[in-house]
């Protein structure tokens, strides 16, 4: 390691790293990244080609990989580190640690052993997309993933229609057609929404326009690469015992009844307590 390099205090140092552009790193990343005891990436050949690209070199620093499906015996290491008075930084493969990927169990468990956790922010697609997309950012509710289902992700995004909050989803380019097309079918064709692709890359594209305008646009290309969608906000309105049960009938079909009256009274802005009654009484029914 660079002798001129601060060496960290001990704990966990959650970098984010570029979407796309390898110049939107920050200058706090490239300190961390170069003074931190040991490395930690979802990728770490990623992360390696991010470091030689700003000339950081590893300095025979370990650089370990922890990624969805580490297990048990990887997170030991690290919280071993930790304990030993090490400095470790953990860097998803692109964006935040956190937000829509790996690294949550890692932070609990360092978290619940006493130890220092530190965030250095930096890029974010949810956060991009928003600034691109022309839509309002004083409230929005980042959804992730929809389930592939097609079942499951309208039961999913009838639970959002009354949000009064701009959406916004990651969706993969295989489904994204798909997830337009009953987006527009549950939460209205008229919606304004806006598709974002390869956000900082050379491809970077938007599309803008209402759902059923982007459903069609999007059954027509095939496209490629990292996809951001966001959706307008939607609009509060009165709700009436019919409505609940369409919406409860929805939700159960993949929800427990406890979680269908969560998500459905959230939407409404009915009470709970009476959206559960009714949510036991459908599911006693057979869903009514």
């Amino acid at each position: 390691m660079n002798p001129m390099v601060t060496r960290m205090p001990a704990g966990l140092y959650l970098v984010a790293t570029p979407i796309g552009s390898a110049r939107d790193i920050t200058l706090r990343a490239l300190d961390l990244l170069a003074s931190c005891d040991v490395l930690v990436a979802e990728d770490t050949r990623s992360l390696r080609r991010l470091m030689e690209i700003h000339g950081v070199a590893p300095g025979g620093r370990p650089i370990l990989s922890y990624h969805d499906h580490s297990g048990e015996a990887a997170r030991a290491r690290i919280m071993a580190d930790i304990a030993a008075g090490r400095s470790v930084l953990y860097a998803s493969e692109a964006g935040t640690p956190m937000i829509a990927d790996p690294g949550f169990d890692l932070v609990r468990a360092v978290r619940d052993a006493g130890h220092e956790v530190t965030s250095a922010p930096g890029p974010s697609a949810v956060i991009t997309a928003l600034t691109l997309a022309g839509l309002p950012t004083d409230r929005f509710l980042f959804a992730g993933f929809l389930p592939s289902g097609a079942s499951q992700r309208k039961s999913a995004l009838e639970a959002l229609a009354g949000v009064e909050a701009t959406l916004v989803f990651y969706e993969s380019p295989k489904r994204v057609a798909a997830m337009l097309r009953d987006a527009s079918a549950v939460l209205g064709g008229q919606r304004e929404g806006a598709l974002c692709r390869e956000l900082t890359k050379k491809f970077e594209e938007v599309l803008r326009g209402t759902l059923e305008e982007l459903a069609a646009i999007c059954a027509e290309r095939t496209l490629k690469g990292e996809i951001v969608v966001v959706v307008g906000k939607g609009r509060a309105h009165a709700t009436g015992e019919e409505d609940l049960r369409e919406m409860l009938r929805a939700a159960l079909e993949t929800m427990s009844v406890r979680d269908a009256a969560d998500a459905v009274a959230q939407a409404t802005g009915a009470k709970r307590r009476s959206v559960y009654q009714l949510a036991l009484s459908l599911a006693s029914e057979g869903l009514g």
